[in-house]
């Protein structure tokens, strides 16, 4: 037993890793949005940095890519509007409200696992979706309008992330005989194009790369490195633990995110916003649940 525990401590470590990493990452975003990086240049910069990591270290796996075909585009097209769209609702929203709603991942699960992997809804499938629907609900409700929706743009690109996220996962484990490093490649290529659109068109263009300072781009180079690593790591712990244990894991970054922003920024939740959030990250502990080997 000590033996089994000592190998499973890694693979823990790695999604815990991954689980603060990114409860942390909303903040050298902002840094950069400040020193005047908007949040789409510098998520074209910093995956950049991480498909150039991806290129040289993970060898020549890539070359192989275009045997993946359609389903590589897909999952990387999902996956890469996740990454933006997290970017620029933390750059410009309420980092916990954000994150919440991006909670709401297992909602989209369940109805993509329906429609893509022909997966009937259990009773605890219906239990998932009455929580997250019930905590959405209690945490966007308005008492002007009545009407339990995102209050500003952030909030809708959080959701979308979360839906996406949703589909990625989804389109992955439909894609399980594809090669993990070409699903990472993929994801990360994406995410780099569907962020230079915008700025080729013009709306937040790359002159400003030139105005970019020494500071600036060892942030950018930093949020790279650390998000090519916990790639790696992140993959190799699900690989090795059940879903139901990663997703208490997972859960972790919502405490993270939430002690961040207090302390950074001096963000607080209303006592409804915490209800609804209990429920919505309820729900996404029993999801992992789901998959969990019988």
């Amino acid at each position: 037993m000590a033996v089994a525990n000592d190998k499973k401590l890694p693979a823990v470590a790695g999604l815990l890793s991954g689980a603060v990493v990114w409860g942390v990452i909303w903040y050298p975003y902002r840094l950069l949005e400040e020193a005047g990086v908007s949040g789409v240049l510098s998520t074209f910069l910093s995956y950049s940095v991480v498909l150039l990591l991806g290129l040289v270290l993970l060898g020549p796996g890539w070359r192989r890519a275009w045997r993946g075909g359609t389903m590589l585009l897909w999952i990387g097209l999902a996956y890469g509007w996740t990454n933006l769209a997290y970017v620029l609702a933390v750059v410009h929203g309420e980092v916990m409200r954000v994150l919440l709603l991006f909670y709401l991942a297992p909602l989209w699960t369940v109805g993509f696992a329906r429609w893509l992997l022909g997966e009937r809804l259990t009773g605890l499938g219906y239990v998932i979706v009455g929580l997250s629907l019930a905590g959405a609900t209690v945490m966007l409700w308005h008492p002007d309008t009545g009407l339990p929706l995102p209050r500003n743009g952030a909030e809708w690109l959080g959701l979308s992330a979360g839906l996406m996220f949703a589909l990625g996962n989804v389109l992955s484990r439909r894609a399980a005989d594809l090669d993990v490093r070409l699903k990472s490649l993929s994801i990360w290529l994406l995410s780099s194009l569907l962020a230079l659109l915008p700025l080729l068109a013009g709306s937040d263009g790359l002159g400003a790369v030139a105005g970019l300072r020494g500071e600036d781009w060892l942030l950018v180079a930093g949020i790279g490195a650390a998000l090519f690593a916990i790639t790696l790591t992140v993959q190799y712990g699900l690989a090795r633990v059940t879903a139901s244990h990663a997703a208490v894991i997972f859960l972790f970054e919502l405490v993270v995110a939430a002690m961040t922003s207090w302390w950074w920024v001096g963000e607080l939740l209303t006592p409804r916003e915490w209800l609804g959030g209990a429920m919505i990250a309820l729900a996404s502990l029993f999801s992992g649940r789901l998959e969990q080997p019988s």
